[in-house]
This record gives structure tokens, sequence and C-alpha cells, in this order.
């Protein structure tokens, strides 16, 4: 195993809720990271960032990790849920809010 996915494997199951973004929760660097932070700070709860521009090889590696193309990418109880598009659909039919009341 590569020390990123390592890295990137100790984030995901070492945190409830964690978001691979660009930039970080209070300075987004893209909107679509923007509209998820959005979303998770509506819904509170605790959740951690990693920003993929600060780090070359995470911001790969989660793409591989996953296999999925884009950034952002949520995370929780270790299980990849999507990117922005996803999280504002499952937002939107009341799934993700029970997905982290589950996890509560």
């Amino acid at each position: 195993m590569s020390e990123a996915k390592e890295r990137i494997d100790a984030l995901v199951q070492g945190n409830d809720v964690v978001l691979f973004m660009k930039g970080s929760a209070l300075f987004p660097q893209c909107g679509f990271s923007s509209r998820a932070i959005a979303i998770l700070d509506h819904l509170e709860v605790p959740y951690e960032t990693v920003d993929v521009l600060q780090d070359q090889e995470i911001r790969q590696g989660i793409k591989e990790y996953s296999d999925w193309p884009t950034i952002p990418q949520l995370y929780v109880k270790g299980e990849f849920v999507g990117g922005s598009d996803i999280m504002m659909e499952m937002f939107e039919s009341g799934e993700l809010q029970q997905l982290l009341k589950a996890e509560a």
C-alpha cells in the first residue's frame, strides 16, 4: 500500500465524517467544495476536512482510493458517499440526514 493510500485510509477510518475538498471549511476553493461544506454545516454534524490542494499525493490518491474522479468526496463511517451533487440529492431527499443521524 502506498504512503498516500495509507494516510487516506487512516483519515477515512479515523473520522466518522470526513470531506476531502479543495480549500478549508473556512475558505473553500471551489463552488462544489463550498456547497458540500454548506450542507454539512446546515446539518450541524461534526466533520473533518482534508485540503487536497495542500498535498498533491492526497489529491491524486483520493481519486484512486474511491475510484471517483472528482473532488470533493464525502466519507461517512469509512464508506464513500459521493461528491457535492450526490450530497445535494441525498440532502434534498432526506437520505443524507438519515445516514448522518444513524452514524451519530
